[in-house]
């Protein structure tokens, strides 16, 4: 597979889109039967086809070396394949991350919005492990919002967690507390939820209970608060789109 089969594959019409908008992700199955997600990136203004070109690493590149090293380090995604990088005399055209299609059960956001979805409490205990076992390895994940988290039951009655749009991340040799509780301060308006969550981070980290709740939920409350306000802006003053 190189750049110009996937431009073929973008102009098929046999293609099934599974998400629009600043980013085009589709699902495609190739010749060997194996089922792919190809994601292709926002054609990058001006300034930033120069920036991808010369000062940093496009984000379809670091969506293939973030979700590599992600695997190297016990930790699940979709396995990456392949990126692509278009480049023209400016700079970056447009860039595409490969990866196996994985079909999943739900999203965290599901237990955002289905209370009573099936086992909730049981999948968020466990998924508050697997954000521990992040932290404990010094991964930020900094786009930990509810749709970034693919989440699948496996043969042994567990949940196995997946993450995907990778392109934002950091590495630390060790996460402050500070820095842990923020990390998950996008994932749930809900206090309830929240409240569980420090339940079960207080048990595996042996860390206070009550502090991790008070502080998280603060966190919360301050990216709910930025959130409404953005989206009120943009109402404001974007009101012919």
């Amino acid at each position: 597979m190189d750049l110009n089969d996937i431009k073929d594959i973008f102009n098929t019409n046999s293609i099934e889109i599974l998400q629009k908008g600043r980013n085009l992700i589709i699902k495609h199955k190739v010749e060997t039967g194996e089922t792919i997600n190809i994601k292709s990136f926002k054609i990058p203004n001006f300034i930033n086809k120069i920036v991808y070109r010369y000062f940093r690493k496009t984000k379809a590149r670091r969506s293939f070396e973030y979700a590599t090293y992600l695997m190297e380090n016990g930790i699940g995604t979709p396995q990456p394949i392949a990126y692509f990088e278009n480049f023209d005399f400016i700079g970056l055209k447009d860039s595409y991350y490969v990866s196996e299609h994985l079909d999943c059960d739900l999203t965290f956001r599901e237990l955002v919005q289905i209370p009573e979805f099936p086992e909730n409490e049981i999948i968020l205990r466990q998924f508050t492990q697997f954000c521990y076992q992040l932290h404990q390895k010094g991964i930020e994940f900094k786009d930990h919002s509810p749709g970034n988290t693919l989440i699948k039951k496996n043969e042994q009655g567990l949940y196995d967690f997946y993450l995907v749009d990778l392109n934002r991340m950091n590495f630390h040799e060790k996460m402050s507390f500070e820095l842990r509780m923020k990390n998950l301060c996008r994932l749930t308006p809900k206090q309830e939820m929240i409240a569980v969550m420090s339940n079960e981070y207080a048990k595996v980290s042996g860390e206070s209970e009550k502090l991790i709740f008070e502080t998280l939920w603060k966190y919360t409350s301050e990216f709910q608060c930025r959130f409404f306000r953005k989206k009120r802006l943009k109402k404001k003053f974007l009101f012919w789109k």
